[in-house]
């Protein structure tokens, strides 16, 4: 019988290893993993390579992975705003690392790698410091940049309801990078607020098919999260 269902966030990242490259979901703040975050900080895996949209916001989740010195290089497209405080005085005092990647360009290569695709060109990027050591093709009159897809050991997403085969659907701007990031990495671990009987997720709706997902964990929702919540279909 398949069950990917983990009783605790600790049992579903067990096992994850010093240097792993882990792509986190999330848009600032919305669809960020938090107790999935937190749990690595807990199960203390170090020297890891991060992939996000974001470097951190505050003192939590992504931000306090970093405070806690686990995070060797950040590979993202928005790495400084306001409340970025964390990853801003490590990366200016040489602690960590950045890859900076425009955004669409960061969505394209977590696509590729799922899709088993060597590598695609872009005009994005070209001309500029982002293109120093890649390789540049003129098609149609047009100057184009090649970038690689970006693999992953492990991603760790935010669903809203999920099913014992790993079938997970989103709730609204929350679903952003899980979905490629669920399908370019070698183990997927997400957490969800609710579990439903097989049967009960219409096909139609489900976005995560399971054979992306490897362990589903269930997480409660927090007051702010329950506060004007509309039930996902």
């Amino acid at each position: 019988m398949i069950d990917k269902i983990a009783p605790s966030v600790a049992e579903a990242l067990a096992g994850t290893p010093d240097g792993a490259t882990v792509m986190v979901g999330g848009f600032g703040t919305a669809g960020i993993p938090g107790e999935l975050i937190d749990g690595l900080i807990a199960q203390g895996a170090r020297d890891l390579t991060i992939v996000n949209n974001n470097a951190g916001n505050g003192d939590h989740g992504l931000a306090a992975l970093l405070k806690a010195g686990r995070v060797r290089k950040v590979i993202c497209s928005f790495p400084r705003q306001a409340d970025s405080q964390v990853f801003d005085a490590l990366y200016r005092s040489g602690q960590v690392e950045l890859e900076l990647v425009p955004q669409g360009n960061l969505a394209e290569r977590i696509r590729a790698a799922g899709a088993g695709i060597g590598g695609f060109f872009t005009p994005t990027g070209y001309g500029t410091e982002l293109a120093k050591g890649k390789e540049t093709r003129e098609i149609d009159g047009r100057m184009y940049v090649l970038e690689s897809p970006i693999h992953a050991e492990l991603a760790l997403i935010k669903a809203e309801r999920g099913d014992r085969w790993g079938n997970l659907t989103y709730r609204k701007a929350a679903r952003n990078f899980g979905p490629v990031m669920a399908m370019a990495a070698r183990r997927t671990v997400a957490s969800v607020h609710e579990i439903v009987p097989l049967g009960e997720l219409d096909p139609e709706t489900v976005v995560t098919p399971g054979i992306f997902v490897h362990r589903i964990v269930q997480v409660p929702r927090t007051a702010t999260q329950a506060g004007g919540f509309q039930k996902a279909a």
